[in-house]
């Protein structure tokens, strides 16, 4: 049954993500009435919940403008975020900026490439030799140099999207769990609403931000967007308090301390479809390659292990903006491995899309028929 007119949303939110539940209190901010639709049983389960929470991509220079963009604004806005948040749930992200450092390794460079980007992006930068590395992270063996970026931030992803959940349910914004979207409904080129399991769902405007999914979703609506899983894994690490410091990454692999001690282990770029089995391959991988970073986390358990799936996208750049044929349907989806610093200003660009306002950047460079941009470095 389509739920009746008194009730129709102005704008319907596909995907419970950090990126869905920052859209919907948004745009409840800015006057509009907004439900949120999730195929899993609880909000935020699926990559934002799994991912490691660095606030900065791991390697900035080797993507384009579009994606630094978007992070630079998350890390203008996440201590505020953070805080605002913890005083309106009680329940803290833990924003903790804790610095990153980030060692040479065999597809790591660390020459005048980064340190060039760190200037251009006003971004604090050290270069520090193996004396000065091993006072400031003792933990850390056998690097001879090593790029200091002290100013880069995480945050804890669980807590966020336990915290951005609160907010909503507090504000009474709808969140309806376990609800599958099969299709959309649209008439003269304009979205009226979805179908879904739940039966036939009214909307004035339908936005699309349902992470790995997306592009199986747009293209079961008629439209194609490529927008794929890639899976992440990671393990968890129960150290002591202090006994890491920083974030520290080489290559692909880092490791995210957390205020409690346990350390974050991460990662793995996997192209397996839509499975998120964790394996034995994997913890072992990661383990040896944490142990290679900060030898002794040998005397610490390992407490856990999981999988994600990113929204891959080519580039890194996430599609965010309007479908081309279909006037209120939009899409933010695609931050690849970058979601968590790039949600705040995907959903910024978003909302002035949608509300019609002068978008705070170019849009263009999101837009869902976009010229693709220039190839970067594998990312």
């Amino acid at each position: 049954m389509l739920n009746s007119k008194a009730s129709v949303p102005d704008a319907l939110i596909i995907g419970a993500g950090v990126i869905g539940m920052l859209s919907a209190l948004r745009l409840h901010q800015a006057g509009l009435r907004v439900e949120v639709l999730d195929q899993a049983s609880l909000p935020g389960k699926e990559a934002s919940w799994a991912g490691g929470g660095i606030i900065s991509p791991l390697f900035p220079w080797r993507y384009a403008d579009a994606v630094n963009r978007l992070a630079a604004y998350g890390q203008k806005v996440y201590p505020e975020l953070a805080q605002e948040l913890a005083t309106n749930t009680g329940i803290d992200p833990e924003y903790t900026r804790n610095g990153l450092l980030m060692l040479p390794g065999e597809e790591q460079a660390l020459g005048e490439e980064a340190e060039d980007w760190a200037r251009r992006w006003q971004l604090e930068s050290q270069a520090l030799d193996r004396a000065t590395l091993a006072a400031l992270a003792p933990a850390i063996r056998g690097a001879e140099r090593a790029l200091w970026w002290p100013s880069i931030g995480q945050i804890r992803n669980p807590r966020l999207v336990k915290a951005l959940a609160e907010r909503l349910r507090r504000l009474q914004i709808p969140v309806r769990t376990g609800v599958r979207v099969d299709g959309i409904e649209q008439t003269g080129g304009q979205v009226r609403g979805v179908l879904s399991s739940s039966g036939r769902l009214a909307a004035g405007k339908v936005i699309v931000t349902a992470g790995a999914w997306t592009g199986r979703l747009m293209e079961g609506f008629g439209y194609s967007l490529p927008v794929e899983p890639v899976r992440g894994q990671m393990i968890l690490f129960r150290a002591q308090p202090g006994w890491l410091r920083q974030m520290v990454l080489s290559d692909s692999h880092y490791l995210v301390p957390r205020r409690d001690g346990r350390i974050l282990a991460g990662s793995t770029l996997e192209w397996v479809g839509f499975d998120k089995s964790p394996t034995a391959q994997a913890a072992s991988l990661l383990r040896e390659k944490a142990l290679a970073l900060a030898p002794g986390l040998e005397d610490f358990p390992v407490e856990h292990h999981w999988a994600g799936l990113r929204p891959g996208a080519p580039e890194g750049v996430p599609f965010i903006g309007e479908a081309p044929d279909c006037r209120g349907l939009y899409v933010c989806a695609g931050q690849f491995r970058n979601g968590i610093v790039m949600a705040p200003g995907s959903v910024a660009l978003l909302a002035d899309l949608v509300l019609q306002q002068t978008p705070w950047l170019d849009p263009l460079p999101y837009a869902l028929n976009r010229t693709p941009v220039p190839a970067s470095e594998a990312v």
